[in-house]
């Protein structure tokens, strides 16, 4: 009976490992191609294996941190020269991860002014705009997280080439309402304004105003503008604040979560100054 156990056992070992070096196999050839994503879906076609199979071994090159996992069913391959950090950068494998989820998306925030130029600060986040609410991805090293925007479509973008592909980024001018529109994500204006100050220099003026009309909403046209002229970049907001001036914009608070009493009135945005801003400069 002992020996029957241990021959039963060994069998099984086998198996896994066969299914293991078959994976592996799999990753290396799409490694091989410039691949570095791969579907459950498509491992199981190409393999053979049945899913529990799939599983088991996915779950050992993990371990050895040579796959990673940021969505059930979905694989990003780890290089060798980010194995010690457990998954490549997200830029590695975003556009094929929101194809995944069969959403549009565009890299933005933070995350886009660094890759605009505005390094500033370094972000602690991958930050992603999408049009459904995603949960964050927690990797070694990395954390990406998701901002929802209705008709996020309107938003300018370009195609950023990344070492594996491209990914879809906002332009310097989208990037820049965005970050007034989710303070939060900056920690707060004086953060906002220190990224402005660099990223100001990758704004175009007409590329700016033309952003503003395809759905920003007046009150972050009116706080931007305020807080670029703070920041001494009045020559991108000449044919912004013409335009606004347009709207016919009703005065809103620098900072809406502040009281407004006794504060002084810019006119040229119609903003409310409740709040001093300094960049850290």
């Amino acid at each position: 009976m002992h020996a029957k156990g241990t021959a039963k056992r060994t069998l099984t070992h086998s198996g896994r490992g066969v299914d293991s070096a078959k994976l592996a196999g799999y990753v290396d050839s799409l490694q091989a191609t410039g691949s570095y994503t791969f579907r459950r879906e498509d491992a199981l076609a190409a393999l053979g294996i049945s899913a529990a199979a799939l599983k088991s071994a996915a779950r050992r090159l993990a371990v050895k941190r040579r796959i990673f996992a940021p969505r059930r069913g979905f694989f990003a391959i780890v290089p060798l020269e980010y194995r010690s950090a457990g998954a490549p950068p997200p830029y590695w494998y975003i556009d094929d991860l929101m194809r995944f989820h069969d959403r549009p998306y565009y890299v933005g925030l933070l995350s886009a002014a660094e890759l605009h130029g505005a390094a500033h600060q370094k972000p602690q986040e991958f930050q992603v705009v999408t049009d459904r609410q995603l949960r964050p991805i927690e990797a070694d090293g990395a954390r990406i997280r998701f901002f929802l925007k209705r008709h996020m479509t309107e938003t300018p973008i370009l195609e950023m080439n990344t070492q594996t592909g491209t990914m879809r980024v906002s332009t310097p001018e989208a990037t820049a309402f965005d970050l007034l529109r989710y303070v939060e994500s900056v920690g707060h204006l004086g953060n906002a304004a220190t990224v402005l100050v660099e990223l100001a220099e990758s704004i175009d003026p007409t590329e700016l105003t033309a952003a503003a009309k395809r759905g920003v909403e007046l009150s972050v046209v009116q706080r931007l503008g305020f807080l670029l002229d703070e920041m001494g970049a009045v020559r991108v907001t000449e044919p912004l604040a013409h335009w606004l001036a347009s709207q016919q914009p009703r005065p809103v608070a620098l900072r809406p979560d502040l009281p407004v009493d006794g504060s002084p009135r810019n006119t040229r945005w119609e903003i409310l100054v409740n709040e001093v801003v300094e960049a850290d400069l």
